[in-house]
């Protein structure tokens, strides 16, 4: 009466003998497809990183040409024609309007009254967070013809840009609006003087015997200096240059 309750099924024996741990080739093929899925994501942070600087390089360069947006118009004034802004050198070019005389510094009255009429219309482009940011420095740069000495040029070309920072502090005539010394203070924050001797020529000596103004915007995430003191304001002082 025992006999069928002592049977047991018997288990297969192959069954018994599989192995617990998975296989060598289902461990590394597990192992491909995680380093596949880090790569994925890492490769996706990158792209999304260039794409970020990418968007803030073309942002950069869009507020600079806002900025030369700005200086263009100003020079659509009636007052002002034969003042260009070349983009692609970005300087403010003012062709025949200042010009020089021969192995001179000198500029006419009409000239200075023109500097000083035009120099605050810039100051007004530049006086927010904009400009702040793009913007490093104006550079008044002088040139001379091909006659005379490398040296002797690079003086008088040194002597012109001068000239044209005295004009703008110099004492203004009856008939003209004084520039404000609030933006006097903006032209010593601004403008820097710079001299090319006969560098850049023009197509003639007489075009050659000119200033400009170079406009140094701000490379991509160049740092802004902190100010290392305050500049007592006003007391501006007089210019010695001849003439």
């Amino acid at each position: 009466m025992f006999g069928p309750r002592m049977q047991a099924r018997a288990r297969p024996r192959d069954e018994a003998e599989k192995p617990f741990w998975i296989s060598y080739a289902d461990l590394m093929t597990a192992l491909m497809v995680l380093f596949l899925v880090v790569m994925a994501v890492a490769l996706l942070a990158v792209t999304k990183t260039i794409s970020d600087e990418e968007k803030a390089r073309a942002q950069h360069d869009k507020e600079i040409q806002t900025l030369l947006d700005r200086f263009e118009a100003a020079t659509k004034q009636e007052q002002f024609h034969g003042i260009t802004i070349d983009r692609n050198r970005r300087v403010i070019d003012f062709g025949s309007r200042a010009q020089f005389p021969f192995a001179k510094s000198t500029l006419t009255p009409e000239q200075q009254k023109l500097l000083r009429a035009f120099v605050p219309k810039i100051l007004e482009k530049i006086n927010d967070d904009l400009a702040r940011k793009v913007l490093k420095e104006i550079v008044v740069d002088g040139y001379t013809d091909k006659k005379g000495t490398y040296l002797s040029n690079l003086d008088l070309s040194l002597q012109r840009s001068q000239r044209v920072m005295c004009t703008l502090f110099a004492r203004p005539n009856s008939d003209e609006h004084a520039i404000a010394e609030e933006q006097l203070e903006q032209i010593r924050k601004w403008f820097v003087v710079g001299g090319y001797s006969f560098n850049a020529q023009k197509a003639t000596d007489e075009e050659s015997r000119r200033i400009e103004m170079r406009l140094q915007f701000r490379a991509y995430k160049e740092t802004i200096p902190e100010a290392t003191g305050n500049i007592p304001s006003g007391n501006f002082g007089t210019c010695a240059l001849p003439g």
